[in-house]
């Protein structure tokens, strides 16, 4: 995760518009490696890239007011969370989250629920979904017209 402002160089982009680095190749243009951006540059081996994550839980029925609470203590545990949406039986997380890799992204994406049950009193859902997109991906979808819209409002919504 980000332990500071310093790997937010480049958030810019986050709400749909293009940041510093660009999107560089138009969706029809030549095919990218992985690990590398869409101008073919690439990134330097071993250094982080963000990850547009949405993690899916859902479970048995609990308060939604117990759910709404639970998850406003995640977000203020967790400040890089961006929306979250709930209802009294599955709630849906979207964040950018700072990893090597998307090996390395998924893996803390997945630790996200079960770290956080107990100091936030999460409900003892189960993640039932998980989705991990490069930078890149998260804003060629958004410029296609499919795929999640950007984030906000910021905060944690009821579906």
């Amino acid at each position: 995760g980000f332990d500071g402002l310093e790997g937010l160089d480049g958030l810019k982009g986050l709400d749909g518009h293009e940041g510093r680095e660009g999107r560089g190749a138009a969706p029809d243009g030549p095919a990218h490696r992985p690990g590398e951006r869409r101008d073919g540059s690439g990134d330097p081996a071993g250094l982080p890239r963000l990850w547009h994550i949405t993690l899916r839980v859902s479970g048995a029925r609990a308060p939604l007011r117990e759910v709404r609470r639970g998850l406003e203590q995640l977000a203020h545990d967790h400040p890089f969370l961006l929306t979250s949406r709930y209802a009294d039986d599955h709630a849906e997380i979207r964040y950018w989250e700072e990893a090597r890799d998307l090996h390395d992204a998924a893996a803390v994406a997945l630790r996200l629920w079960g770290e956080h049950r107990q100091s936030a009193k999460l409900p003892p859902w189960e993640i039932v979904g998980l989705e991990v997109i490069d930078r890149d991906t998260y804003h060629q979808r958004l410029a296609e017209g499919y795929g999640p819209p950007p984030a906000t409002p910021v905060g944690v919504h009821p579906f």
